[in-house]
């Protein structure tokens, strides 16, 4: 692929970046990503031959942006785990609830499960990332399994949040209780309350 290929494979992806952001997951038709890159609605075909590869290198940069903003709470090797997980949680559904349609197309089975620019493996070390948090923090426990529930915890707090139902059903005006609740049902009372 020469430099100016690179180029519009690049544009394209931009454009698709930006539609999900203004309109949500279900704008990303090739062709008003075709027209917002000002190429011909033919146009993406020819870098990404079906629509689902292109979907999934939009998706990827979601997975890009969630993985640097979640780098530094990684990386603080002066917290301890559930310190990290904290700031972790938060980071994720920060990242949801700013990214409303980026997050939604990222978690879509169909993109994940099709293989396309290793997509699957672009989302997997932020959960091992989870798991090793976990397994620091409840050593005996099946960290793979505590952090699989803790995910879907978080990622349902982030829907019904972005939803309004928890807001509506708890009364709380952030998300803050919501995400210190779900790491006391997954990995005990801080402090052994």
């Amino acid at each position: 692929m020469n430099e100016s290929d690179t180029g519009l494979r690049t544009r394209l992806v931009d454009a698709g970046v930006a539609l999900v952001a203004a309109e949500g997951a279900q704008a990303l038709t090739l062709r008003e990503i075709a027209r917002r890159a000002g190429v011909s609605h033919g146009a993406p075909r020819r870098y990404f031959p079906t629509h689902l590869e292109l979907l999934s290198a939009i998706a990827r940069r979601g997975f890009e942006e969630l993985a640097e903003r979640a780098a530094g709470a990684l990386a603080d090797g002066t917290a301890g785990p559930r310190a990290r997980l904290t700031a972790l949680g938060r980071i994720y559904l920060e990242f949801a609830l700013d990214n409303p349609g980026m997050y939604e197309l990222m978690f879509r089975h169909d993109l994940l499960e099709s293989g396309h620019l290793g997509l699957r493996g672009t989302s997997l070390p932020l959960f091992g990332a989870l798991t090793e948090l976990v397994g620091r923090a409840r050593p005996e426990a099946d960290a793979p399994l505590v952090a699989g529930a803790l995910w879907a915890n978080l990622h349902g707090i982030a829907q019904l949040w972005t939803w309004g139902s928890l807001r509506l059903a708890t009364g709380q005006a952030d998300f803050t209780p919501l995400l210190l609740a779900a790491l006391d049902a997954h990995l005990g009372p801080e402090g052994g309350r």
